[in-house]
């Protein structure tokens, strides 16, 4: 199988039709469960976030390797830096970044890298649970 190739997908209104485009491709490449539902999580918390504050629309790119799913959510306002990339968990009395945090919590990887007039959110799965040496 070519694992080069890279499916983009519009981010619109429609985040439905996104998820469910989403879960195929992952079941399809043999990420399922609790992985497939955080991977489904967090690229439609990244959706959102570019729908209402990264310029109102941008695109979903998803690919894969033998090892990994990734998938680089892309918007149109640039806005987002990678100092914005959550650690720690927001206090409850804060107004946002709980979506950023919960993508660094569930995500093997979770990056965000700027350029003029966009900002990338890499979302990084592991296709496989790693081995713990006993």
């Amino acid at each position: 199988m070519n694992t080069d190739r890279r499916t983009h997908w519009p981010i619109t209104a429609n985040l439905s039709f996104l998820r469910q485009r989403i879960h195929r491709y992952a079941t399809a490449i043999g990420l399922t469960g609790t992985r497939r539902d955080d991977l489904l999580l967090v690229a439609n918390e990244a959706a959102t976030n570019v729908l209402e504050h990264g310029g109102g629309s941008g695109t979903l790119t998803i690919w894969h390797d033998e090892t990994d799913l990734m998938v680089d959510i892309a918007d149109t306002a640039g806005r987002l830096t990678p100092g914005d990339v959550h650690r720690r968990r927001p206090s409850p009395r804060a107004e946002g970044g709980f979506g950023m945090w919960l993508m660094g919590q569930l995500c093997d990887e979770f990056t965000i890298r700027q350029e003029t007039g966009r900002s990338h959110v890499r979302l990084r799965m592991r296709l496989r649970p790693a081995l713990h040496a006993l």
